[in-house]
């Protein structure tokens, strides 16, 4: 949504002041500088990114309109309950039943209590498949935190690869825009001979291109990198929690402390007090939940 609003007010106030100074709408429609510009920047981006970082440009256009949860309080809230019931589940009834609960994921009933952490696939096998090592027997902390390391790594790797594909375009787009001028030009040079007022509408359509690559650039697509980076930086934070709730899960620390643990790794914008944590918790009655 605050997508949609900055770019109803970035376009707007550049139409806005252009037509405060008596200008016609009229001459900034030149569909060939459009087609120049916007098919260059595709076919560059589709040269310059391999087919699943294209794929994923889509995921990133989704995030632009919908967002992701992780700049709000509720999916921390709804890790720091799982864990905190995880490791009750741990201490009363044992590995097996906690077995249960990972290895299905969608048929248990403390999965279901924590939706958010089911919503995402990525998120869902990022705390199965590294609990699941933990109820295994396999590895020490230290070399679980390695591991997980290296799959944040790897995961966040991806999402910059989107990131830097959207900055790639909108730092190429202002010289795209001058070749859409270069070309304007050289159809008004054709012209040369004609009188000076349909020589002004052959030059002011060039530099329509102009000013619509270095628009695109710094007022569209540049931010849009931006908002993406921003969001992917959230779901970094929150990858980063799960780590060290898993750690001190696998460290059999008490449920309090994993939670409180946890909550210590939360940005600061979003990180609940320890008053509403330890509020939250204590309304999780019980703890036991039924694979």
């Amino acid at each position: 949504m605050l997508f949609i609003i900055g770019l109803v007010v970035c376009l707007g106030s550049v139409v806005g002041g252009y037509l405060m100074h008596h200008g016609q709408l009229a001459v900034l429609w030149q569909p060939s500088e459009f087609i120049i510009i916007g098919g260059a920047a595709t076919g560059a981006f589709i040269i310059a990114n391999p087919g699943h970082v294209l794929k994923a440009t889509g995921g990133g256009m989704k995030v632009l309109l919908t967002g992701l949860p992780y700049w709000k309080k509720e999916p921390y809230m709804q890790l720091m309950g799982f864990f905190f019931e995880l490791s009750k589940l741990m201490r009363t009834k044992g590995i097996k039943e906690v077995e249960q609960h990972i290895d299905h994921p969608h048929e248990s009933s403390l999965f279901q209590k924590y939706p958010l952490l089911t919503k995402d696939h990525h998120v869902e096998a990022f705390i199965c498949d590294n609990v699941r090592l933990i109820v295994m027997g396999s590895g020490m902390p230290n070399q679980l935190e390695e591991l997980m390391d290296e799959e944040i790594h790897i995961h966040h790797n991806d999402r910059s690869a989107v990131v830097n594909a959207f900055a790639n375009i909108g730092d190429g787009m202002p010289a795209l825009g001058i070749v859409a001028a270069v070309l304007g030009v050289i159809v008004t040079m054709g012209s040369i001979t004609e009188p000076p007022e349909i020589l002004g509408k052959l030059i002011g359509a060039a530099l329509v291109g102009t000013f619509f690559g270095v628009l695109m650039a710094y007022g569209v697509i540049g931010p849009m990198g931006k908002n993406i980076e921003a969001q992917y930086t959230g779901e970094h934070a929150f990858y980063i929690c799960i780590k060290i709730a898993i750690l001190n899960f696998a460290r059999q620390l008490s449920p309090q402390i994993i939670a409180e643990f946890t909550r210590k790794h939360v940005p600061g914008p979003v990180r609940p007090s320890f008053q509403e944590a330890e509020e939250y918790l204590n309304s999780l009655g019980s703890g036991e939940a039924k694979a």
